[in-house]
């Protein structure tokens, strides 16, 4: 098949740049949302099909392997930036299609406040969650423009920000631009937080004062910990020296394997921000203290999941590229078995070991799992008892 796609404007006139416009005479299968065929009906052949989009891409692209011929599709704004085209690959991969953009919302909204777009950096929430935002939250980027859904909305996103201690940005809402109802407002999160928007709306963040989101090597006092057992921490000198075994910076997917009071994820968040980072703890009560940590250490998107982690069904979730083994019950042969099984090949393996039998078991456990052990180093933090990093790779 091959597909024309088109980016719209938000508007009934002068809607689509004008090179497109011949070619819409010489086809009959249209698509796009509701609101665009109310754009740009008045620019259609009298004797026309209209394929609406609401949702259900595999049912969509069928009906256009139906409609036998050249499909044309109408998208808001540029369809190459976050947009339609990127659907066209994942689900025709080996049909042509031909691209006439429009400017996208993002570019609306700078051109009509004088900002240069180079500067900016990109992000999308619009049915696809926070991660993108999360990252460049965490990045601490300058100018962060959000394209929104109904969901994550300006008011979703400024709580979600003021949750996980983002203060330090203002946000720039864009209204129905270039619509009957266009509006421009800027304000404080907490204002944003209250108020309601036109649901056709973009975001810009910028950020107005100085981060107070840690740095690399966060206080352990920064911790909240369990009640009365302050030591339950990875400290911070031994935190370092355990991610750098781990060599996140090429990985995609992290498991924090008891996790605790979440410090080893969250360092390793606040680190990598595009890292996906799995928390595990069994113990209830720490819950609420991971979360209390990510809110005020400003880490949000990490996924923690709570109970036994021998009872849980690994395979749904990314096979991880470094695993580090906060906790292992007493059961750790068969959590090498289980990491064995999941984590891909040259993935990374860091177990701190205070007793020797500790040590001893998983060099015996990685030697029978095939993996290939690294030098360890052993550290000591003041009057605590020496620590042994080991560290061992998947090799095949």
């Amino acid at each position: 098949m091959h597909f024309i796609v088109i980016g719209t404007a938000n508007q009934t006139t002068h809607n689509i740049m004008p090179e497109a416009l011949p070619l819409l005479a010489q086809q009959r299968v249209f698509s796009g949302g509701q609101r665009h065929y109310e754009l740009v009906k008045a620019l259609l052949p009298e004797q026309h099909t209209w394929i609406t989009i609401k949702g259900g891409m595999d049912a969509l692209f069928e009906k256009y392997q139906q409609a036998g011929e050249t499909v044309v599709i109408f998208a808001s704004g540029d369809p190459l930036f976050y947009g339609m085209v990127q659907t066209i690959y994942k689900y025709a991969p080996r049909d042509t299609l031909q691209v006439f953009p429009h400017f996208s919302s993002v570019q609306r909204l700078c051109t009509k406040i004088a900002q240069p777009c180079e500067q900016v950096r990109h992000t999308s929430v619009h049915g696809r969650g926070w991660k993108e935002l999360d990252a460049a939250l965490i990045k601490d980027d300058k100018l962060i423009s959000v394209l929104t859904d109904g969901t994550r909305s300006p008011q979703a996103i400024a709580a979600r920000m003021l949750q996980y201690n983002f203060h330090h940005y203002e946000m720039v809402v864009a209204e129905d631009l270039d619509g009957q109802q266009e509006n421009i407002i800027s304000g404080t999160l907490v204002e944003m937080a209250t108020r309601s928007f036109h649901p056709l709306n973009c975001v810009l963040l910028r950020r107005v004062s100085p981060a107070k989101t840690p740095g690399m090597g966060i206080a352990d006092q920064q911790f909240e910990g369990l009640p009365g057992r302050p030591n339950m921490i990875t400290k911070r000198s031994v935190r370092l020296v355990t991610l750098s075994q781990l060599q996140l910076h090429t990985a995609t997917t992290f498991w924090d394997i008891g996790s605790c009071t979440g410090a080893v994820a969250i360092e390793a968040k606040r680190m990598h921000a595009d890292l996906g980072v799995y928390a595990f703890e069994v113990r209830t009560e720490c819950e609420a203290i991971i979360q209390h940590n990510m809110e005020r250490l400003a880490a949000p998107g990490i996924e923690v999941i709570m109970g036994d982690f021998y009872e849980k069904d690994h395979a749904s979730l990314p096979s991880p590229d470094a695993v580090f083994i906060g906790g292992h019950g007493n059961r750790l042969d068969t959590l090498v078995q289980i990491i064995n099984q999941h984590i891909n090949i040259g993935g990374r393996i860091v177990l701190n070991a205070v007793q020797v039998s500790s040590r001893e078991q998983f060099v015996i456990s990685a030697t029978n799992a095939g993996w290939e052990l690294q030098p360890e180093e052993v550290l000591q933090v003041n009057a605590h008892n020496p620590i042994t990093i080991l560290t061992a790779i998947k090799t095949r």
